[in-house]
């Protein structure tokens, strides 16, 4: 299983990424070097939203398209 998932910074930005293990890389993003370097200067970060995926091909396309929503339509998926 493979996830897409919205990150929400302490400035309020959005970070959008995939991967297959939510949890271990949401806690990266947080508590470790091998976090995204975009959230690591901006921690803590909070899960938003994320969708499952059987395959990362699957994973990485929707990770594409969400990377091209506005900050509104983001904003709108997460609520």
């Amino acid at each position: 299983m493979y996830f897409v998932y919205i990150l929400q910074c302490c400035d309020q930005s959005y970070y959008i990424g995939s991967t297959n293990d939510l949890i271990r890389r949401i806690h990266q993003h947080n508590f470790h070097k091998a976090g995204a370097r975009y959230t690591k200067a901006r921690r803590p970060v909070v899960l938003q939203y994320h969708e499952e995926f059987a395959t990362l091909s699957q994973a990485r396309k929707r990770e594409v398209q969400l990377k091209k929503f506005t900050r509104t339509q983001k904003e709108l998926l997460c609520k």
